[in-house]
């Protein structure tokens, strides 16, 4: 018998409410038991009856997403012997709606989806109702994985990758390394997982960190100024031809592939728009394969939370130029998709918790791997 994860729909428009019953309706192994059209109207259906997961449409009168967001994640906090109530934030493809996005994203939302704005309503559907059943079953078996407590200690003495401690010693400025840069691919949990690493790294390195985080155009924007305005150093959305210096973090444009190109003895960023890797654009794979033509061995790079198995290919070019690998682990990752991929590889070097990933950055930059 298939699980059953339990759905409540919250937006204010009656029609929109309709489209997500539609999407889910005929699913075994999922049920819409609640719809609503505010947070207020939420909260007090999670009182009498608790979903698994909601779909939460930004913006609302009454309570809008971002504060049923909160809402939720405070009788989560209130019961945690209860599995916690997940939620998918529906966004709109606009700049003020990617803004709100990434805030809930940061706040623990575990996923969005960009309401379709196409004119041609049954490709809308399809792809709605695509991603929709994609990022529930993605969340239910994060949930039934937890549930079971599996542990990838096998995994880990299968292939010999280490699990280190954490030192109670605080992490050293890296002065002086041979590592020309650092690259980190990242897709479902991602924003929550950077704000965790990124602020914390820029406080001890110099050298330049890209990031391909899966993200529609817009997004990886606001992505980007949430990120800058927490970090030492500038991080911005990375724009063509423009150089790679120490002290920035560049991250790749939404709909964009992201390219490491040399001229002479300087670095340079090359967007482009081939086709899709993993359905992805940007693509893991796409800069891991770039830097490991350019930079060799003097690359470490870092795989994080996420659905699929981007970047595993990539980095079989990666390590085999010699870079050194570090995945994220498990027991942290909102999936274990695309880490998961990476350590069955055998391409990892080291395996961490998410709080560790920056100390064990700095100790390979330092050379105390």
């Amino acid at each position: 018998m298939k699980n059953l994860t339990t759905i409540l729909i919250v937006d204010d428009s009656l029609i929109f409410r309709k489209i997500v019953q539609k999407c889910l309706d005929g699913e075994d192994d999922i049920k819409v038991i609640g719809s609503v059209r505010n947070g207020v109207k939420a909260m007090e259906f999670i009182r009498t009856q608790r979903p698994d997961l909601a779909t939460l449409d930004l913006e609302m009168p009454e309570m809008n997403g971002l504060a049923t967001l909160e809402a939720i994640q405070r009788v989560n906090a209130e019961d945690q012997e209860l599995p916690p109530i997940g939620v998918i934030m529906l966004s709109a493809f606009t700049k003020k709606g990617a803004d709100v996005t990434i805030k809930a994203l940061e706040s623990g939302a575990f996923d969005f989806i960009t309401k379709p704005e196409g004119n041609d309503q049954q490709k809308n559907f399809s792809t709605l109702r695509r991603q929709l059943l994609a990022k529930i079953r993605f969340f239910t078996s994060r949930r039934i994985a937890l549930k079971n407590k599996q542990s990838i200690e096998p995994i880990y003495q299968k292939k010999k990758i280490p699990e280190k401690t954490k030192s109670d010693a605080p992490i050293q400025m890296v002065k002086k390394t041979k590592y020309k840069a650092i690259l980190i691919g990242v897709s479902t949990g991602g924003p929550r997982a950077l704000m965790s690493v990124i602020p914390e790294l820029c406080q001890h390195v110099d050298i330049p960190i890209l990031i391909v985080q899966h993200m529609p155009p817009k997004f990886t924007e606001s992505l980007a100024e949430s990120l800058n305005s927490k970090c030492r150093y500038q991080v911005i959305e990375a724009h063509h031809n423009q150089s790679i210096l120490n002290k920035y973090v560049y991250i790749a444009p939404g709909g964009k592939h992201m390219v490491i190109q040399r001229k002479g003895a300087e670095l340079f960023i090359h967007n482009n728009e081939d086709p899709p890797e993993h359905g992805c654009r940007p693509s893991v794979d796409v800069l891991f394969r770039s830097a490991a033509s350019v930079l060799g061995a003097d690359i470490v790079a870092v795989i994080l939370t996420g659905m699929g198995t981007d970047g595993t290919n990539g980095l079989s070019k990666l390590k085999s130029s010699g870079a050194y690998v570090i995945a994220q682990d498990e027991a942290t990752s909102v999936v274990w998709g695309m880490p998961g991929s990476a350590v069955r590889s055998g391409f990892v070097d080291e395996v961490q918790p998410l709080d560790k990933i920056p100390e064990s950055i700095v100790n390979v930059l330092s050379n105390k791997a």
